[in-house]
């Protein structure tokens, strides 16, 4: 993992519209839909690297019909903001091994992971897992206080 990589993905926001999460180091505020486990994957600008549009709604698109092909029912998400807001899946119900193997499979450098509040941020090199942080997911957004990991 490349550090600007690790600050960036620390600093993100995370899920969908309206229950927006940060990853912390302690417990706060958690969103409705952090219950069993979930994932949330994104196929845009793999490796870090900016990719035409037309090529990352592509790869979302083969993302989502690998997820329901898995008899899972993602929900729209998005990863950060404004310049580097990149289109994601919260994918309730997913595994550890297989929002891991969704996120090599599409270059990403990380994907999110969680068991209800607890998070991990799952470090990925192409082939699998390099390496995991735990964290807590802690809900930011109108309504609730805006934490900060």
């Amino acid at each position: 993992m490349r550090k600007e990589f690790r600050a960036a993905f620390l600093g993100t926001v995370y899920g969908p519209v309206g229950e927006r999460v940060r990853l912390a180091g302690e417990r706060g505020p958690a969103p409705t839909w952090a219950r069993g486990e979930w994932a949330v994957v994104t196929a845009w600008n793999p490796g870090g690297r900016r990719v035409p549009e037309e090529a990352n709604v592509q790869a979302a698109a083969v993302l989502l019909a690998r997820v329901r092909a898995a008899g899972l029912s993602p929900l729209p998400a998005h990863n950060g903001e404004g310049e580097w807001r990149e289109e994601a899946l919260l994918i309730p119900g997913a595994r550890l091994r297989q929002a891991a193997a969704w996120g090599a499979d599409f270059g990403q450098a990380a994907v999110l992971w969680g068991a209800g509040r607890r998070a991990a941020l799952v470090w990925l090199n192409g082939e699998g897992v390099v390496g995991v942080e735990r964290r807590w997911v802690r809900r930011v957004g109108p309504g609730s206080p805006t934490s900060h990991p």
